[in-house]
């Protein structure tokens, strides 16, 4: 049950980061930044217990903050990495 609950925090965080950006200021395709949402909220959630951040019962705040931060970093990386319009106005 937990894992879904990841994915929904992916699907969001990606969603997030395409309406941040909209229109001709992002070139980034939907499913990429949905896929780095979802990729960023699991390795997150990984890397905070690496890090040891301990199991509670109820809601471990500080992994989601992890996994959230992260997800967003990708998703702000794969923008940048696939082309933002960069050309100059003339």
């Amino acid at each position: 049950m937990e894992i879904i609950g990841l994915i929904i925090a992916g699907l969001i965080i990606g969603l997030l980061g395409k309406f941040v950006a909209p229109g001709a200021r992002d070139n980034t395709p939907l499913w990429l930044t949905l896929l780095c949402g979802i990729g960023g909220v699991l390795i997150g959630y990984y890397v905070s217990g690496a890090l040891g951040v301990a199991a509670t019962p109820g809601i471990d705040w500080m992994r989601w903050i992890i996994s959230i931060i992260l997800a967003a970093v990708l998703v702000v990386a794969a923008s940048t990495l696939t082309g933002r319009n960069s050309r100059a106005i003339r």
